[in-house]
């Protein structure tokens, strides 16, 4: 089953009945967060930090172990993964507010980089956007002499040109709903080819603050950096140069994190307003439990009201990102431990955010 399908139309009810009760009945918001910090660690991750807005509040707590065998905090630095899509997003909508770029725009490539097609139509900036490419997942020679362990280091621009030689479209573009990497590796390169992390760091991280979230560890947040980890081993850092847009190098924080939803969720209050406002913006209805913007994906909670959301992981991270506008909440969590999720179940880092942000919702 495709991943984002399952884990919208399956999370929300699993998770949500994970850790029964709500804020107000059982302690109020730590308590609450700490219920799902301590189920993070019985999953099996070594540490986990949470970040949650709700209304005015912010509260960000961390459990077990990281840096220097400290607790984790909001400044611990953790992998982002596929959030980093939402960032890219944002780039894009930047340069669609600036009228630099167009959604109905072709992707337009250097000439040695066959961009490929199916059908009458071309493949949008907007359909890159919305995962309505037609694009596989990775390029096909992604895994060609790769280390496993860290797969999109060893990638160049010259095997990207040779992988799209090779690429061959799903479905037509804007037609279908499949997820891609390599559809959001591309867009970073078509908003700034060959200066993509430099590129998110100027039209996104800089404006809102995100100090921590970078492709380029410095030296004082390598020293507040967990480890991670897969089926309770160490294991190194993913690294990428030629399609880190997708989130397969990212770093931040739960700080970060915070800063970042408290924008979704205030717009208005944004440097970014404009651009944001479009990311959330709904192209493209997968089913009646999935839409998608701009990046972002948006399922019903229970309550009606609209959960905005992403998730990630790297080799040895997990991420989890959901809002709801128009509640005035929203929650992130991170831990430094690889998963995936089964047929029946979905990863723990998501059931458990989601389940938070409902339990939030509902209070």
């Amino acid at each position: 089953m495709d991943r984002r399908k399952f884990l919208a139309v399956g999370t929300m009810a699993a998770g949500a009945s994970l850790l029964p009760g709500s804020a107000a009945a059982n302690g109020g918001l730590p308590t609450l967060v700490r219920r799902h910090l301590d189920a993070a660690l019985a999953a099996g991750s070594p540490s986990v930090v949470c970040g949650v807005i709700h209304g005015r509040r912010t509260y960000v707590e961390g459990a077990g172990t990281a840096a220097g065998g400290s607790v984790p905090d909001g400044r611990t630095v953790y992998q982002l993964g596929s959030i980093t899509k939402t960032l890219t997003a944002t780039a894009l909508a930047r340069a669609v507010c600036t009228g630099t770029a167009r959604l109905d725009a072709p992707l337009v490539l250097p000439a040695r980089f066959r961009v490929p097609r199916k059908g009458p139509r071309r493949i949008t900036l907007a359909d890159l956007a919305t995962h309505t490419s037609g694009l596989p997942s990775v390029p096909p020679n992604l895994l060609d002499e790769a280390d496993l362990s860290d797969p999109y280091a060893h990638y160049t621009l010259d095997d990207l040109a040779i992988g799209l030689r090779a690429t061959e479209l799903s479905t037509e573009p804007g037609t279908v709903y499949t997820y891609s990497n390599l559809g959001f590796g591309l867009l970073g390169q078509a908003l700034a080819f060959d200066d993509v992390d430099a590129m998110l760091r100027r039209q996104v991280a800089s404006p809102l603050g995100l100090v921590d979230t970078t492709t380029t560890l410095r030296d004082d947040m390598a020293s507040r950096k967990a480890v991670g980890h897969h089926e309770g081993e160490p294991v190194p850092d993913w690294h990428d140069r030629v399609l880190s847009a997708c989130g397969s190098s990212m770093f931040s924080t739960a700080d970060d994190m915070v800063r970042f939803l408290n924008a979704q969720l205030r717009p208005g209050r944004s440097p970014l307003r404009d651009a944001v406002e479009l990311t959330q913006r709904p192209r493209f209805t997968v089913d009646p439990n999935l839409r998608v913007g701009l990046g972002w994906h948006l399922s019903p909670l229970s309550s009606g009201r609209t959960m905005t959301w992403h998730n990630g992981g790297t080799g040895g991270f997990s991420t989890c990102a959901a809002f709801s506008r128009e509640r005035g909440t929203a929650v992130v969590m991170m831990v430094n431990t690889s998963s995936e999720e089964t047929p029946t179940a979905a990863r723990p880092v998501d059931a458990l955010t989601f389940s938070l942000l409902s339990q939030l919702d509902a209070a």
